[in-house]
């Protein structure tokens, strides 16, 4: 194998750079909802409105701190979305491979502007979940195209760079949702709604966008507008002479017209190394506890005993965190790669999560609160923890998936990558608040027993994909590395053709 692949010419222009950042705003609407979520179900009017129940027990004078927001139904609030996710992200597939990544990621704001309506106007719990499931389509479109189109639109040697975008805007999402929350927490009666209604507005840049940006070369010639996806190549990459990689996204693109089935090919035995790395990924980015952490940030920090407001502001502060440490990412993945920042991380997540269950097992009962000093040190630890995780699992669980599928494979095994993240956050966001009521403190320490697996899956099964063409990845990846080049026969690819 040649090292062609990594001298492609190209320049970044203003257009490929409002291309990226106008993609990347489907993050930021995903953002905004995960940060919206658990600062409204702690406002008091909404809770009063839709989860009568929940807040008497909140006000109950001896309350259990890990308890009082243990309601399924609040939980099927949060969570819906995620559920309609993953059944919307295998449509995202079928559109992403038919109608190409643009128009997916157009379908994708729709369904979140419809959803912010419907949830801004709510007056009944049924409307209030239908918002929801609309923002979880939503979702499921975004994620599955956003990442994909931000993969195939950079040049190999910026590809880890451009693709974190997409969580950098994911990071800015959750703290401009973190400070309308605390701007709408003194609005009464109606605080909520605005802090809902607001989701549309990064869907309404996303349209705008998706209106804007060019579908990408891959996409093209993989539908057979070869002209088109010349053109496109050059638009983005700034320069003429773009044979060299034209003729390689020709010849992955061949390959994959002849493939008939992509979800049938996923089965296969060589499709499995990307397969099983895409969706353990994922599963993995939800064992840090990240969300579990992000959603209900307010209600960790009300419990260990700051009060509505303080809570909200230390939310915004792990916000800050979030999305200042994402840079960190975007600046050394394609100069340290992968396998660096994700260990590094789960070092540095591990001592976290295991210092916050520490101080809460021995520090905080059932009623009362933390002292003050102690309940900084478990906001300092929160940072720590929020920022390791910025710089790795957060943006490198959607960047892996995105470079090791071939083209034949890349949007069905992408979805099943978008399915398996919605599937673990959906589980994650239902059972957290009645695990944290049953498990109390353990659950810090259950989160940390993930962390450690995570960092031997690293030393052992995970390769390193920097500065890899993505359209090389099984011969110069896959067919190298000790564990999964037994998965290849020396057929190029054995998969199954038309």
């Amino acid at each position: 194998m040649t090292n062609a692949g990594e001298n492609f010419k190209s320049k970044i222009t203003a257009y490929v750079l409002a291309c990226w950042i106008l993609a990347a705003f489907g993050g930021l609407m995903f953002g905004y909802d995960i940060g919206i979520s658990g600062g409204v179900t702690g406002m008091d009017d909404f809770l009063i409105k839709f989860f009568p129940k929940v807040h008497e027990r909140k006000l109950h004078a001896k309350e259990n701190n890990y308890c009082k927001y243990d309601d399924q139904l609040l939980q099927l609030f949060t969570s819906s979305l995620y559920l309609a996710a993953l059944v919307a992200s295998f449509g995202a597939s079928k559109a992403c491979s038919k109608l190409g990544r643009k128009p997916t990621i157009l379908m994708a704001s729709a369904f979140f502007i419809a959803g912010a309506a419907l949830s801004a106007t709510a007056e009944h719990k049924w409307i209030l979940i239908l918002g929801r499931i609309l923002f979880g389509i939503g979702v499921g479109f975004g994620n599955e195209a956003v990442p994909v189109f931000l993969t195939e639109i950079a040049p190999v040697q910026h590809r880890g760079a451009v693709n974190i975008l997409f969580q950098l805007f994911v990071t800015i999402g959750i703290l401009i949702a973190n400070l309308v929350n605390y701007g709408t927490s003194t609005m009464h009666p109606n605080g909520w709604r605005a802090s809902l209604g607001l989701a549309a507005v990064p869907a309404v840049i996303l349209f705008v966008g998706s209106l804007v940006i060019t579908e990408t070369p891959a996409s093209l010639v993989e539908r057979g507008k070869d002209a088109d996806g010349k053109a496109a190549l050059k638009k983005i990459r700034g320069v003429d002479d773009v044979d060299a990689e034209y003729e390689q996204i020709k010849i992955a693109s061949e390959t994959a017209r002849q493939v008939q089935k992509p979800f049938r090919n996923l089965m296969k035995k060589a499709s499995m190394p990307p397969l099983i790395i895409a969706i353990v990924m994922q599963v993995f980015q939800q064992f840090t506890g990240i969300n579990a952490v992000m959603f209900y940030a307010p209600v960790l920090f009300q419990t260990v005993g700051f009060k509505a407001d303080a809570s909200l502001l230390s939310a915004v502060i792990t916000g800050l965190v979030n999305v200042s440490s994402t840079f960190v990412s975007i600046f050394t993945v394609d100069k340290l790669g992968r396998r660096k920042l994700l260990l590094q991380a789960c070092v540095q997540m591990f001592i976290s999560q295991m210092a916050i269950g520490g101080i809460l097992l021995f520090h905080l009962g059932e009623t009362g609160t933390l002292n003050k000093n102690l309940g900084i040190v478990v906001v300092v630890l929160v940072c720590t923890f929020v920022m390791s995780f910025a710089w790795s699992w957060g943006p490198l669980g959607w960047l892996v998936p995105s470079e090791t599928f071939p083209l034949e494979t890349r949007t069905a095994g992408f979805a099943f990558a978008v399915s398996s993240n919605m599937l673990f956050t959906f589980l994650i966001a239902q059972v957290f608040l009645s695990m944290l009521c049953h498990m109390r403190a353990y659950i810090f320490f259950f989160f940390s027993a993930w962390i450690l697996v995570m960092g031997l899956f690293v030393v052992f099964l995970l390769p390193e994909t920097k500065g890899v063409p993505i359209d090389l990845m099984v011969e110069r990846v896959w067919k190298q590395h000790p564990v999964w080049k037994r998965f290849f026969s020396n057929d190029p690819r054995s998969y199954e053709m038309a």
